[in-house]
């Protein structure tokens, strides 16, 4: 990146700042604390994002830019280092109180009558659960189990071949493998970018509800998130068995096949057990919106709010969830 650009990036990033701080206070903070239930004019809560941008150039302009210290990674000196970390806190507490008005963060009605007895009534079914649909839970279970495992298993070749093209250090060399790069970053990077729960809804229309449906929605989301944490690690192997199998004239794919795939074989391993473990979790939640398994019994003792086998379904859940836990866990330290 040149002089010009960096500083040009570094000023970018002051304005957006700034005229983000412009418009949680003026949108958020203080018709919280200031006008109640009144919401300030649109043209003002515009012009309030404008003047925010305006003063975060003036910060940058005199050297007193977060942007230019986030990308050099250090501190200013002088009166201007003061200015940055003040307006960094700043801009942590604006943060912080915007969220907490907007998530109407109330500590007091935790502790309402009406709330503390309907906790108590859930609560105690909750822990009295219904045995005679454990057979019928265990079942789904084992559905959740196997959907999982059969999303997992159809991911990994997709993730194993696509994270190839993903590795920065590989695909640097020229204009179409940057080219390649880019487009496959950007099509995991958007679908992980969605959650397994949407994936379920648009397949179980797609496929219909059920088990399949669900397992593709975790193939989709498995194949995005491997190929970024497969990608990663390549981007950390030694370049020295690269550079040394190159030397003796070895085309791109045996250089890679040679060199970097054996550096990887166990990492990727423990990435896969792990992601087995992550897509049993997701596979309970993508069964409340038709994805199968033991999801969509959850969902229909809740709507009928038959809170005791809510409570012998979420004792297994929790049950098969610890143990694949201490599985993967396990099975991951006896690989590194």
């Amino acid at each position: 990146m040149t002089r010009t650009l960096h500083v040009a990036f570094a000023s970018a990033i002051d304005v957006l700042l700034g005229s983000y701080l412009g418009t949680v206070v003026w949108c958020v903070v203080v018709p919280a604390v200031v006008l109640g239930p009144a919401a300030p004019p649109i043209m003002m809560n515009v012009w309030a994002s404008v003047l925010g941008g305006v003063v975060g150039l003036c910060f940058s302009l005199v050297g007193a830019s977060i942007g230019r210290s986030a990308l050099e990674q250090r501190w200013p000196s002088g009166w201007q280092r003061n200015a940055v970390v003040h307006a960094s806190w700043l801009l942590l507490v604006v943060t912080i109180a915007a969220g907490w008005i907007i998530t109407r963060i109330d500590p007091l009605q935790l502790f309402s009558q009406q709330g503390l007895e309907g906790a108590s009534r859930i609560f105690t079914a909750l822990f009295t659960p219904e045995t005679a649909i454990i057979g019928q839970a265990i079942g789904a279970m084992v559905e959740t189990i196997y959907l999982a495992f059969m999303a997992t298993v159809f991911a990994v070749p997709f993730s194993f071949l696509l994270s190839f093209f993903s590795a920065r250090n590989l695909m640097r060399d020229t204009a179409i493998r940057r080219s390649v790069y880019v487009v496959v970053r950007f099509i995991t990077n958007f679908s992980r970018s969605i959650e397994p729960l949407i994936w379920a809804i648009v397949f179980s229309v797609w496929v219909g509800i059920g088990p399949f449906a669900g397992m593709l929605a975790l193939v989709v989301h498995t194949i995005a998130s491997l190929t970024k944490q497969y990608a990663e690690q390549i981007e950390d192997v030694d370049h020295g068995p690269m550079e040394a199998i190159e030397a003796t004239g070895a085309r791109r794919v045996q250089v890679i096949w040679f060199s970097v795939v054996p550096q990887c074989v166990i990492p990727f391993l423990s990435f896969t057990i792990y992601r087995w473990d992550i897509n049993v979790r997701m596979a309970t939640v993508i069964g409340l919106v038709g994805g199968g398994g033991i999801g969509n019994m959850l969902i229909q003792y809740q709507g009928l709010a038959q809170w005791n086998e809510v409570g012998m379904i979420v004792i297994i859940i929790a049950t098969v969830v610890w143990l694949m836990d201490v599985i993967s866990a396990r099975v991951r330290e006896a690989l590194k």
